[in-house]
């Protein structure tokens, strides 16, 4: 473990960040990163080390059972549900987790109950039908595609029918990975 000290952007006094490494089953080498100030401030994240081939897995979600399907997210990768019309895509603040289909879902309907709350009747109107649509798929009434691309290769839907291809260049260009890169070039 390494901890670093530096200035708190809120209150200037002493940030105490650690820097814990750590190998994660289908993530592989990460760093947990901790910042805690005296004045409240915190941050974490988990920092992904790894990079492997791009990658897209695919499964149909037929059945309950379906649901129970292992979903390893990093923060490079896209989760799209065709169906319904859902992408998830990385950005700065992207998050990694480890879940399962049905956890997936979950996310979705806490963003989809959101909007529901908006007062907006057009999109409220949208996020219910969606939302039943969510109920029937836990229920085994639809089915759905569950689909996971990532140009880092640290994704993943771990259960036997998924369905596991490599992206082409031109498929992993087109993805966003939630990396901010700096181009030389383009710096003052």
């Amino acid at each position: 473990m390494l901890i670093t000290r530096n200035a708190c952007p809120l209150c200037s006094r002493e940030l105490v960040t650690n820097w814990v490494p750590h190998n994660i089953p289908f993530f592989g080498d990460v760093m947990h990163i901790t910042s805690i100030c005296e004045c409240g401030f915190r941050y974490s994240d988990t920092l992904i080390l790894t990079q492997r081939e791009p990658v897209h897995y695919e499964l149909n979600v037929k059945s309950q059972d379906d649901l129970n399907a292992r979903v390893v997210r990093s923060t490079s990768g896209t989760i799209r549900i065709p169906e319904l019309g859902i992408d998830i895509e990385p950005g700065s603040a992207s998050e990694s987790f480890i879940s399962n289909i049905e956890g997936v879902l979950d996310r979705v309907k806490d963003i989809l109950e959101m909007v529901t709350r908006w007062g907006e009747k057009e999109k409220t109107e949208c996020a219910e039908q969606l939302l039943s649509l969510i109920e029937k798929t836990g229920a085994g009434e639809y089915e759905i595609t569950v689909i996971i691309e990532d140009p880092m290769g640290n994704s993943a839907i771990i259960a036997k029918n998924a369905i596991r291809r490599k992206l082409t260049d031109e498929e992993a260009e087109h993805l966003r990975t939630g990396t901010v890169i700096f181009e030389k070039e383009a710096l003052p």
